[in-house]
């Protein structure tokens, strides 16, 4: 039985507790940077399947705005759900990703080869923020 892509989300980091339960920090779905290209040092891509049985390989991707060309990839997760009620949660970490330019890049989750989702992740162009005005000398407060 083919699982479900319960969800599908990027965030800074991933934490796993003694308990099992995964702490999700940072959640984002745009890149915002004074200049491009962009060397994004460390994030995650967490998707959790579910209701599903069998083995299967996940693969997730991040695609180009420019020419749908692959700029970064995952490893190939083999995931064994044992039965219907199972969920598994793959944590994938993206260190030292270039984004070239500005746009509308896409992530791209995979089972078995065929593409299970695709949704962006947007890099804007942004001016830092101006520092405030410098303060004229005047009387000092007593």
């Amino acid at each position: 039985m083919i699982p479900d892509l319960q969800s599908s989300l990027i965030c800074d980091d991933v934490r796993c507790e003694m308990n099992g339960k995964f702490i999700l920090i940072g959640l984002f779905d745009v890149l915002n940077a004074p200049s491009y290209p962009l060397v994004f040092q460390r994030f995650c891509i967490v998707n959790r399947w579910c209701s599903g049985e069998g083995e299967f390989r996940e693969k997730t991707r991040i695609v180009s705005p420019q020419n749908n060309s692959v700029i970064a990839e995952g490893r190939e997760i083999v995931m064994r759900i044992p039965g219907g009620e199972a969920t598994i949660t793959n944590v994938e970490y993206f260190i030292n990703c270039v984004f070239p330019v500005t746009g509308t890049y896409w992530i791209e989750v995979m089972l078995d080869g065929d593409m299970r989702i695709r949704y962006p992740l947007r890099a804007n162009l942004v001016q830092p923020p101006k520092p405030p005005p410098a303060r004229e000398p005047g009387p000092q407060p007593q």
